[in-house]
């Protein structure tokens, strides 16, 4: 097939991008790397099967041949980007996915939404099934991210119901591996890039939020799954078993070997107490469940850090 990532440049995208190509597909990379890097995309750049196409989005691009699948995960996704980017947050995730839909209903292609679990914003429902709502702050810190993506929800399924679009919509967790950028401000990234500089962990609140990780190669299978078996209907994908920060900052630091002291800080502004999906749809429409453990995850993340060389 002739598949388009957007946002392929990314950490997640990077990933699915192999996992594409690999499978025998032809990869159109569609990205303007504000925050994607050209280093995760090196291993294709001789490669026929893939095409770099370095475009914003939001504005109108043309595709000549037939296109089979659409990826859309273009979007800053850690707080620090799109705190920083966000008027372009809010305009891929309107835009974007406009043009993205524009694109799949000329060529009659399936198309995919990367959403989010901050859709439901800092949940009173736990855990968080697809059918609850969300408890978002529409004018918060966050909320360009937040509201992006809940609008970008609200488009594939109008363009689903009025035009026929095949569309897919995904809710994804936090999620972790080799790639990320160890400055995202994520927990993950920032605990890793700390321990490899011998500083405090970083702790926002008393670290008794919680959250739930799966490794990006459980994921990236996740969204081939709900490309190929799904329905129109969103459908979260993330690691049930959820943890809190503090225990998360211990169990990082004895994978790491060194002794994590902690630095607390006072919690950002809508920050969720507590996050943890129900993938009971996953499971039953997709046969799909995370299969990797915390500790391997955690392992293959930090020795591809510490391969970088950061000190």
């Amino acid at each position: 097939m002739r598949i388009i990532v957007t946002g392929g440049a990314g950490f997640i995208g990077s990933h699915l991008t192999d996992k594409l190509v690999e499978a025998g597909n032809q990869v159109i990379v569609v990205d303007n790397f504000i925050t994607g890097s050209r280093e995760n995309l090196k291993k294709h750049l001789k490669n026929e099967k893939v095409t770099i196409v370095e475009h914003d989005i939001s504005k109108p691009i043309y595709f000549g041949e037939k296109i089979d699948r659409i990826y859309h995960l273009a979007s800053p996704a850690s707080p620090i980007d799109y705190q920083k980017h966000p008027i372009p947050t809010l305009k891929v995730g309107a835009l974007g996915t406009h043009t993205a839909l524009g694109i799949a209903k000329t060529h009659k292609a399936r198309i995919l939404l990367s959403s989010t679990s901050e859709v439901y914003g800092d949940p009173e429902e736990h855990p968080q099934k697809e059918t609850y709502w969300g408890h978002v702050n529409p004018i918060g810190e966050r909320s360009c991210y937040d509201e992006a993506k809940r609008f970008a929800e609200s488009i594939m399924m109008a363009y689903h119901r009025f035009h026929g679009v095949d569309t897919r919509i995904s809710r994804i967790f936090n999620t972790y591996g080799p790639r990320m950028r160890l400055d995202d401000g994520r927990v993950v990234p920032a605990f890793i890039s700390q321990l490899l500089k011998n500083e405090d962990l970083s702790i926002f609140g008393d670290g008794s939020q919680t959250r739930s990780f799966c490794f990006v190669s459980d994921l990236v299978n996740g969204l081939i799954a709900l490309m190929e078996k799904g329905d129109n209907f969103p459908i979260n994908l993330g690691n049930p078993q959820e943890i809190t920060i503090l225990e998360f900052a211990n169990r990082i630091a004895e994978i790491f070997g060194k002794p994590g002291k902690i630095k607390y800080f006072p919690l950002p502004a809508d920050d969720p107490k507590r996050r943890k999906p129900d993938i009971s749809r996953a499971r039953q429409i997709l046969g799909w469940e995370p299969c990797v453990p915390l500790k391997d995850g955690l392992e293959q993340t930090i020795a591809w850090a510490k391969s970088l060389g950061v000190c």
